[in-house]
């Protein structure tokens, strides 16, 4: 039995990932990234690189009818490429990502690894490098300095961050419970989560039970916010609503996935090409809005308001 099947065809293995080969590869789309050209137009199954900023905390600003609506301040700190990834995965798919890093640090303060590719990048240090998962068309640079115009005033974004840790907390608050009755039947147990377990059978608290315990301090992610100023002078990127993280933290972000990118491949193949971007958006940067790109827009650009009537002025 061993001898029949030591004769039958055995399966191919993938490929193992080697350091020399992954190299190569990562130096080849460096090389196709810099020769390709910055004013290539972006497509609707392009997704582009996000960028790394802080959150400078919340203000408020008013729209062209005076409604007031609470926004927040994001900044970039010298938000540079480091690196392009191109990986082969075992069923011979591709894996292209763009590695961003952003705010400089002094030299004795980082490793001598990450000096070194620092170093090869042309970029002074960093503390905070991530990646960006991309398609083939959207490399960038290496050594490029990304601007907040990036991201154009009426699109919607995705910030992504770790939340503010608010500590032990109970079920009313970490779960939203309603709580015991207020008045009748109850004593001193108002706040409390009430049963959690079941008869004999299971015999067991069921995993996954909402039950008290620490809250926030983990990676969140706010979905479709609106971009609704930027100010190129200061890297500053205006978003409607509130994001998660402390003031001052570092946060990603990026095109929001449902209303830009899903909702864009989405119209492209029904043919809905006039929803393909949000109303009043003709295109997005691409491959990335970058320093030389500001240089020749407006330092500051406002989105226009959204509503179409004004709502201080009664209906007739």
């Amino acid at each position: 039995m061993l001898r029949l099947w030591s004769f039958g065809a055995r399966p191919t293995l993938p490929h193992c990932r080697a350091l020399q080969t992954t190299a190569a590869r990562n130096a080849a789309v460096e090389a196709e990234s810099s020769t390709s050209a910055t004013s290539s137009t972006w497509r609707p199954n392009s997704v582009r690189t996000g960028l790394i900023a802080r959150k400078r905390g919340m203000t408020v600003m008013w729209d062209n009818n005076g409604v007031r609506f609470p926004v927040t301040v994001l900044q970039l700190e010298n938000c540079q490429v480091t690196a392009n990834v191109r990986t082969v995965r075992a069923d011979q798919s591709e894996y292209h990502a763009v590695q961003v890093a952003a705010t400089d640090r002094s030299e004795k303060n980082a490793t001598k690894q990450m000096l070194g590719h620092f170093k090869k990048a042309g970029v002074p240090p960093k503390r905070v490098v991530k990646e960006f998962p991309v398609t083939s068309d959207a490399h960038v640079p290496v050594g490029t300095t990304l601007s907040a115009i990036h991201f154009v005033p009426g699109q919607f974004v995705d910030v992504i961050a770790k939340s503010i840790g608010k500590g032990f907390q109970g079920t009313m608050k970490r779960w939203n419970f309603k709580g015991l009755r207020a008045s009748h039947g109850v004593s001193i147990s108002h706040r409390s989560a009430g049963a959690i377990g079941a008869h004999q059978d299971p015999g067991r608290v069921w995993p996954g039970k909402k039950m008290a315990g620490r809250m926030g301090g983990e990676r969140t992610t706010t979905q479709n916010l609106a971009v609704v100023r930027v100010d190129s002078d200061l890297d500053l990127i205006y978003v409607r609503g509130c994001v998660p993280g402390v003031d001052d933290a570092h946060v990603m972000v990026r095109d929001a996935k449902k209303k830009m990118t899903q909702l864009a491949q989405h119209n492209s193949a029904k043919g809905l090409f006039e929803k393909i971007l949000p109303k009043g958006l003709t295109g997005l940067p691409f491959p990335a809005g970058t320093k030389e790109l500001a240089e020749v827009l407006p330092p500051v650009i406002i989105a226009p308001s959204a509503r179409v009537s004004n709502p201080f002025v009664p209906r007739e």
